[in-house]
């Protein structure tokens, strides 16, 4: 990647993280960041199927996209796979283990994925000190909750079309916070990744996304999704 390309993707990445001020403090930015300033004490590369942190670790670090995407899973005793969530550039990954120290669940990567990893002590002691990390940490895991009632609201609509208009209207509200365009979504999951997410079959999900398509509301292209008519998909989510 060209340098100038580069440090624009880290200045934008950075401006749109939900905990950006843990490594940019007040008049600074990413180009002009030490590394003594910051907060963050690496910044880690996964592959495609990578693990971030597996279930029963423990709670060491909560970590911060950068750039890809991660979904959180558990896995049943006959090893199926159950997708929690999905997490996108600028937020945040972890606090599930706050309750007892130890993950839950396992974090894997979608695509090939960037993220910072804070500290949870340290991350703690400052916070300890300071409101207004407080407030911003509170901010971030009041919208992970709000996202985990978005997944049960979707799970008990009857229709699977309906299910998915609440998933590509969620994804588009997280892509607009993260700075990124709201009528064209890339989408780093698979359809039987959204299935797993959604409990519906994969050809479910994809006649799904087809009714949505001859509705004039999306148009779809591959793992491309485009907001047609963004007014009847707020219809479909009411």
């Amino acid at each position: 990647m060209e340098p100038a390309l580069e440090l624009a993707r880290l200045r934008r990445a950075c401006t749109h993280c939900t905990m950006h001020t843990l490594c940019l403090p007040a008049g600074s930015d990413a180009l002009s960041l030490r590394p003594q300033d910051s907060l963050i004490r690496s910044d880690r590369t996964l592959g495609r199927g990578e693990r971030l942190f597996r279930a029963g670790q423990v709670l060491d670090a909560v970590y911060l996209v950068r750039d890809g995407a991660l979904k959180t899973i558990t896995l049943a005793k006959d090893g199926e796979e159950q997708v929690l969530g999905f997490h996108l550039p600028g937020e945040m990954v972890g606090l599930g283990a706050l309750a007892t120290g130890r993950h839950r669940s396992e974090a894997v990567s979608l695509t090939a994925t960037r993220v910072c990893e804070v500290p949870f002590a340290e991350l703690g002691q400052l916070a300890a000190r300071s409101p207004s990390l407080q407030a911003q940490l509170l901010r971030v895991m009041g919208q992970g909750v709000a996202r985990d009632q978005d997944h049960v609201e979707m799970l008990i609509r009857r229709q699977a079309a309906e299910r998915i208009a609440l998933f590509v209207h969620g994804l588009q509200e997280r892509y607009r916070l993260g700075g990124r365009s709201a009528s064209e979504l890339v989408l780093p999951m698979s359809r039987e990744e959204i299935g797993r997410f959604l409990g519906l079959a994969l050809e479910t999900v994809s006649r799904g996304f087809s009714r949505l398509q001859e509705d004039g509301v999306i148009a779809v292209s591959g793992r491309r999704v485009e907001i047609l008519d963004a007014a009847a998909l707020g219809r479909l989510v009411q």
